[in-house]
């Protein structure tokens, strides 16, 4: 059957996992090696020009990572897939491979706290010209381009806001002036939305979260046309370093063939964790695309198949409060990460976003009893009793 057709989670189980052609293995070997020995140095030469499939060295290639973004290719429906050392390593590597001295990138101005700080303090430093906007609004990207503009880059949902950025509209607004759209689906993953479906280029993930799910690996992940990542691999991932190791490329591989079924539960956990914070004395804000009270609820019905396991909400009392209830959890782990199969909470303006300054936090909405939940596949109803006794907790602190 063609892979093509085959349902999400028939590709998660079966894409880049077939069977060791050798000795029939079911679970394919994990291929531990820096080097390849090769029969003969004509070949050599050949794969080392890439005018023949093969392995030479491991930052070149190995079997393990070749799976596992055979994996992610199917399914995000793109032609290819890179394998990184983490999200970030995804994200850095494919946008230095595109952006050049003098030439312009329009990101989110509220994007993770880490991709902030590369764009606003480091691209610069390479003479790359940056304006961040609000990109829920495509007025906002539209004025923003330039006639230097490469890159438009959105996240959606976005960290740690949840503000939903219209991926159709944002890929013709970057195509119609010669630029390329760049979106970061980790929150969202691909089984609740699939950006290049709708005209995105470059679709890229932090594989440390819902891809593995486990919590035990750092990973990442680029994926677009077989033409650009061959681009964005040679020179780039391979100068650079940033590589997948064979042992992380199989945890997530093993990750993914549970993604459908996990966020599932995320989305479905998601929504009663929603409704009880928005109907909490305590609770001043509930930030998720799920609840009507969402600005781009509509937007969100639309381009997701559902709403996700990610949620930040602001607690009564500021900082002081948020800081009470990440202290006051006791079945929620208080861990910055997300995308895990139990739930972690953080406090944004002081964990993740912490590169941002307190005004540039405030302008885009992190205010700073600002929390973020990261929903787990535990019985909502535990969540919930863990997050009512932190609450109460928190009203006896700011009294």
């Amino acid at each position: 059957m063609e892979k093509r057709r085959l349902s999400f989670n028939a590709k998660a189980i079966h894409a880049g996992s077939e069977p060791c052609p050798t000795t029939g293995a079911h679970v394919a070997p994990v291929y531990r090696t820096s080097t390849f020995v090769i029969d003969n140095v004509e070949r050599a030469i050949r794969i080392g020009y890439g005018e023949e499939e093969g392995y030479s060295y491991g930052r070149f290639g190995n079997p393990t990572v070749d799976a596992l973004q055979e994996k992610i290719a199917s399914l995000e429906n793109a032609e290819a897939a890179l394998a990184t050392a983490s999200g970030m390593a995804a994200i850095s590597t494919a946008l230095m491979a595109e952006l050049q001295a003098g030439d312009h990138i329009v990101t989110g101005d509220i994007i993770y706290g880490c991709t902030y700080g590369f764009v606003r303090d480091l691209l610069p430093q390479y003479g790359i010209e940056v304006t961040m906007v609000d990109t829920t609004d495509p007025k906002n990207i539209e004025e923003a381009i330039k006639p230097n503009t490469k890159i438009v880059y959105i996240e959606t949902p976005s960290n740690p806001v949840l503000g939903i950025t219209d991926i159709e509209k944002s890929a013709e607004l970057a195509h119609a002036n010669g630029a390329k759209l760049f979106v970061d689906n980790t929150w969202a993953t691909p089984y609740l939305q699939n950006p290049l479906n709708i005209g995105a280029d470059v679709v890229l993930h932090s594989a440390t979260k819902y891809l593995n799910g486990h919590g035990d690996i750092v990973g990442g992940a680029i994926v677009g046309s077989k033409e650009l990542m061959d681009k964005i691999k040679a020179p780039y991932l391979e100068f650079f370093g940033g590589i997948m190791s064979p042992m992380d490329a199989a945890e997530v591989s093993k990750g993914i063939k549970t993604l459908g079924v996990r966020m599932e539960k995320h989305c479905q956990n998601a929504k009663k964790i929603a409704e009880f914070l928005e109907g909490h004395h305590m609770v001043e804000r509930v930030l998720y695309p799920g609840v009507e009270t969402h600005p781009q609820h509509e937007l969100a019905k639309k381009q997701m198949k559902d709403f996700g396991g990610m949620m930040s909400f602001d607690v009564k009392g500021g900082a002081k409060a948020g800081k009470a209830l990440m202290n006051s959890v006791e079945l929620v782990s208080l861990a910055t990460s997300l995308g895990c199969v139990d739930s972690l909470i953080q406090h944004s303006p002081s964990m993740s976003h912490a590169t941002m300054s307190k005004e540039e936090r405030e302008r885009v909405g992190i205010t700073e009893g600002q929390v973020r939940l990261s929903v787990g596949i535990e019985e909502p109803e535990n969540v919930i009793a863990d997050l009512k006794q932190a609450l109460e907790q928190v009203e006896k602190v700011i009294d």
